[in-house]
């Protein structure tokens, strides 16, 4: 649950960055009244953390698949 969570969450930030990049429109702060806002900053940071969550899949993908053939 926590992975997908966090995959959604890397994706708004992708999509949001890809915005600012090609049309200098930041989805996150037109939606929540500007970047400087609690709620516009609460989803900055909470994609940030789930960067970093999604980091550890870099190192948990071979270990999973590692057991699940094991497995069978």
């Amino acid at each position: 649950m926590w992975d997908k969570l966090a995959l959604i969450l890397l994706i708004v930030g992708g999509i949001n960055w890809g915005l600012v990049g090609i049309f200098d429109l930041d989805l996150v702060a037109f939606a929540f009244g500007g970047a400087g806002t609690v709620l516009a900053r609460a989803v900055y940071i909470l994609v940030a953390v789930s960067a970093v969550w999604c980091i550890s899949f870099l190192f948990r993908r071979n270990e999973e698949l590692a057991v699940s053939t094991v497995e069978r």
